[in-house]
């Protein structure tokens, strides 16, 4: 899939032009996962400054975890991106530009699909942080470079634009963006542990189908009668599933059905 994407700005260039359509027209033509995790991700960080939320007793600390039963931290963790600055102002670029792409795209009327993503996305991230020296006290910004990588994937092709200075491959994105990390002085391993949760996602999904494995990663009925119950997106289109050759992992898939 072609086209030129701009990494910053501020109008989304994809299926839309922002400056065309009101904040209220354009905020409600998001899909629906996507919006509400960037939301959450706004409303977290604007308490924040407001005084009203305290970002420790949403870190990822494990002992009190186990010790005092503080489980909402497993997901609170993921909706901190940090207080509002330019870093903060791409990581929601990246969630309403690069996550919008996938769910309107690979993932259209598959919005049981694309939570079942983001959870297993989390549940990685969990058990990666869980590992001493790669633990990290919040994870948003790791779910944020997950969907990132995976769009990588899905549009491997696709010409992105960084700052009007560098052209490159969408496939190599994520990497450009952990080497501009690099040269800001950002902590990277947010960013390392999102590249390997979604290289582990997009793996069981499609490149260890494509070798001759099985699908392990299903979507869960109870997802899928949990979307249907809250009405999010669009039912699933029926359709029979593309055929595959081992090169589309690297050109990208066709759509598909988890079913």
């Amino acid at each position: 899939m072609g086209g030129k994407w701009g990494i910053t700005g501020s109008c989304l260039r994809m299926n839309w032009d922002c400056s065309n359509l009101g904040f209220g027209r354009f905020y409600n033509s998001l899909p629906p996962i996507s919006k509400a995790f960037g939301t959450v991700c706004v409303a977290t960080t604007a308490a924040y400054h407001l005084g009203v939320f305290n970002p420790y007793y949403a870190a990822l600390l494990y002992a009190p975890v186990f010790k005092q039963f503080q489980v909402w931290r497993l997901v609170t963790n993921f909706f901190f991106l940090g207080k509002f600055s330019v870093n903060f102002g791409i990581r929601l670029l990246m969630i309403a530009r690069y996550g919008v792409q996938l769910e309107k795209g690979p993932f259209e009327r598959r919005t049981a699909d694309f939570l079942w993503m983001m959870i297993f996305g989390a549940f990685s991230l969990l058990a990666l942080a869980a590992i001493p020296m790669l633990w990290t006290p919040f994870l948003g910004v790791s779910l944020v470079f997950m969907l990132l990588y995976v769009w990588s994937r899905e549009f491997p092709n696709a010409q992105v634009n960084i700052y009007g200075l560098v052209a490159l491959k969408a496939f190599y994105l994520p990497w450009a963006m952990l080497a501009l990390d690099v040269i800001f002085g950002s902590p990277i391993l947010p960013d390392l542990l999102g590249i390997l949760a979604g290289h582990l996602y997009y793996f069981l999904t499609v490149l260890h189908p494509l070798a001759g494995g099985k699908d392990m990663l299903r979507t869960p009925r109870w997802v899928r009668k949990l979307v249907a119950r809250l009405r999010l997106g669009q039912p699933a289109q029926v359709h029979s599933q593309p055929e595959r050759s081992t090169g589309t992992a690297f050109r990208g898939r066709s759509y598909r059905l988890n079913g």
